[in-house]
């Protein structure tokens, strides 16, 4: 690993599944090497430390948040697009309906009067954008039986899992790398439905940076999938390659998120 040539820190923070924690590390071991830049990997706790940090990997809803703020110091810097065909090689992915393999369910009308777990009000795939489709498919608030927040992707499987809730929706990022490398955790789960495709969630930018450093990070993530080794380390997290995305490629998020409020 290269030294750093300037003794600068880039500080960079995740918001997201542990589950992908490792393959944040490798980017941030990546960007080490080739920027000759100290890099470190933290876990993001509130919304309010994003400023703390140089680069952070976080939900589209918290990005939409965070940019609307008057005060806001943050860019987008690229977006991944993930190796599953369902994705047809854009920066998306979906909310996945999920349930218990043995359950009589088949369709999202099936589970009037069930219990949904979700993760945290926080989150887009798990939270708002399931509202907002029920919403969409005239579906009340009141459609389920009651809602069990679990804190997050994998406790809300694990609650679907284990009957302590019959549906889930969550991001279908989480569930190829669990189907990846641990296939038993979704053993006895299903998707029935899904929500989706919307803009996936993103690497922002401190814009504090300057904007010759803020590029070269950028152009060596647009790259990073051509080093064979470094592919092999995004596909692990099965993700193909990271791509330019800017503002109005999250309208989409902004949209939803203010009809789901209604």
């Amino acid at each position: 690993m290269a030294e750093s040539t300037s003794g600068a820190v880039l500080r960079a923070a995740t918001y997201l599944s542990p589950l992908l924690y490792d393959t944040y590390a490798s980017i941030a071991r990546y960007l080490e090497k080739h920027l000759g830049l100290t890099t470190t990997l933290a876990v993001g706790e509130t919304l309010d430390e994003v400023t703390n940090y140089d680069l952070a990997f976080l939900c589209g809803l918290l990005y939409v948040r965070l940019k609307a703020e008057p005060s806001s110091e943050i860019e987008l810097l690229v977006a991944p697009v993930l190796t599953n065909e369902r994705y047809k090689r854009k920066a998306v992915y979906f909310s996945d309906v999920v349930v218990r393999d043995e359950s009589p369910y088949t369709s999202l009308e099936d589970l009037y009067g069930t219990v949904w777990a979700y993760n945290e009000t926080s989150s887009y795939s798990g939270y708002s954008f399931v509202r907002y489709n029920l919403f969409e498919r005239g579906i009340s608030p009141d459609f389920f039986r009651c809602a069990l927040a679990t804190g997050s992707h994998l406790q809300s499987l694990s609650a679907v899992s284990e009957g302590r809730a019959d549906v889930t929706m969550v991001d279908s990022h989480v569930l190829d790398v669990l189907r990846l490398r641990q296939p038993e955790y979704v053993a006895n789960l299903r998707v029935i439905d899904a929500f989706g495709p919307a803009s996936i969630p993103p690497l922002i930018i401190s814009t504090r940076l300057a904007p010759e450093l803020r590029q070269r990070v950028r152009d060596t993530l647009l790259t990073m999938h051509l080093d064979p080794l470094a592919a092999q380390a995004l596909r692990a997290g099965c993700i193909e390659r990271f791509v330019a995305v800017d503002d109005g490629s999250y309208d989409d998020i902004r949209r939803t998120f203010s009809l789901a409020r209604v």
